[in-house]
This record gives structure tokens, C-alpha cells and sequence, in this order.
């Protein structure tokens, strides 16, 4: 009788639910962002029947989230930063607050003869979350993209060559011809070769990319000769600010600011 009642108390005891580990949470954490952490923790939570931690980490995770979407994009275009440096940094947030608050009932759980979840649906959520993750982040850059007038953008051509200036929607032609027009008064609208200009106004500050070779980055002489350009056309334009961004091969590759 007694032997029955110690075994049937020991099995009592033997988690019947799964949990995630701390080394799931930080690899989901890593591949599928903060979200993933979240939900890992809360998880975690449930089943150790802190629901009010349940709570406060979906109100931690939501915040959190949204002040990393916030930092991304208040990043200026010529600071370049590693994509792996913020995966990183919420991994290893995510790895100390599941130390500090799941340590315990983890080894406990273990200890108790517990289970983890498998690395099939560990990796299955991850991608989700990715997913998920990137999806909101490429949604608020669209809305962005939209409301700086870049999704509806028009071209005009210049000269002989057929200087081309690409500008958005907020810009109106006669804008576009009065930069034009201090291209071709400097001389940077030539017949030597034809040049390409992407045209931004934002607030009220004029942000021109100049498409250029990647000597830019490394010759002096050329790039004085676009901050003295630029000194130039700001005589024209009193009431606006000129930027110069001169990149390479691609819009986002901005090596030189000037302003």
C-alpha cells in the first residue's frame, strides 16, 4: 500500500507538458527576432503557471519590438551597421531574461524528468516568426517609401546625352528643371558622358544621389571637386538645402554625404 501511494506520488510529479530550453530560446531568438522570444517565454510561463508573467512578457515583447522597428529605421542611410549586430543583441537580451526568470523552473522541470520541444518545431516557429518579423518591417518601409512619394517617381532627360533625372511625386517639374538647369550652369550636365541623378526633396532640403564609380570612396581630388560643385548650386537655391549623397551601383550604397 505504501509503495503504491510513493509511486503514484512520483509520477504526479513528471511534467506532462513541454517546454523550450534556453538554448532554444536564443537560437529562435536569433533566427526569428524578438517575437519568437516572446512567445518562447510565455510559453515557458504558462506551464509553470506564472500567467501574470504570461502578461507582462507579451507587453514586453510588443514594446520592445516596436522600439527596435523605431531604431532601424531612424538609422541614417550613410551609417552602415552589420545586419547580425541587432540579432544579436535581442538574442542576448532574450538569453538573460530567460536566465534570470526561467533558470530555475527549467532545471526543475528537467530534474522532474520534463521534456523540451523538438528542434523540428523550434526551427518551424523560428521561420515563422522571420517571416512575420520582416514582413512588418518591409510593411512600414513600403507605407514610408509611399508617403516620401518614392513608389510613384518620374524621369526627365537632359541635353544631347540625355542626362537623366528620376524625382518623386512631391517634386514638381519646374524643380527638376531648375536643378537641371544648375547641372548644365556648372558644367556637370556635359557631353563627355551621361550622368545619373535621383532626386529627393524632404522637408525642405534638396537630396540628390549622384551615381558614381567606387573611385569616390578613395580619390580626394574627385570628391572636392562634388563638394565644390554642390557649393555652387546652394548660391541657386537660398531657400533650400543641397545634399549630395554619391553612391555606388545602388541607391542604398551611399559612400560620400555632402552638405
Amino acid at each position: 500500500m505504501e509503495e503504491s501511494v510513493i509511486e503514484k506520488s512520483v509520477f504526479e510529479e513528471i511534467p506532462t507538458e513541454k517546454i523550450y530550453s534556453e538554448k532554444a530560446i536564443r537560437l529562435g531568438t536569433f533566427l526569428g527576432g524578438p517575437l519568437v522570444a516572446g512567445y518562447f517565454m510565455a510559453e515557458n510561463f504558462k506551464v509553470f503557471g506564472d500567467f501574470n508573467k504570461v502578461r507582462n512578457t507579451w507587453i514586453i515583447t510588443i514594446l520592445s519590438t516596436l522600439i527596435i522597428f523605431g531604431l532601424i529605421f531612424m538609422i541614417p542611410e550613410d551609417v552602415k551597421i552589420p545586419n547580425v549586430i541587432f540579432p544579436l543583441i535581442y538574442m542576448g537580451i532574450a538569453a538573460y531574461l530567460t536566465k534570470t526568470y526561467q533558470e530555475k523552473n527549467i532545471l526543475q522541470h528537467t530534474q522532474n524528468g520534463g521534456e523540451f520541444f523538438s528542434g523540428w518545431r523550434i526551427a518551424g516557429i523560428s521561420i515563422i516568426g522571420c517571416i512575420v518579423t520582416l514582413g512588418a518591417i518591409f510593411g512600414v518601409a513600403f507605407f514610408n517609401e509611399a508617403a516620401n512619394g518614392r513608389l510613384t517617381e518620374s524621369t526627365k532627360t537632359y541635353g544631347a546625352l540625355n542626362h537623366e533625372i528620376v524625382y518623386q511625386n512631391n517634386i514638381n517639374e519646374n524643380e527638376v528643371d531648375k536643378i537641371a538647369k544648375a547641372f548644365e550652369k556648372e558644367t556637370f550636365f556635359d557631353n563627355s558622358f551621361t550622368k545619373y541623378i535621383y532626386l529627393e526633396k524632404i522637408d525642405n532640403n534638396y537630396e540628390i544621389s549622384i551615381s558614381c564609380n567606387e573611385s569616390i570612396s578613395y580619390d580626394p581630388i574627385a570628391y572636392s571637386s562634388f563638394v565644390e560643385l554642390r557649393k555652387n548650386m546652394q548660391k541657386d537655391f537660398p531657400d533650400n538645402k543641397i545634399i549630395f549623397k554619391l553612391v555606388v551601383n545602388d541607391l542604398e550604397n551611399v559612400v560620400k554625404r555632402i552638405e
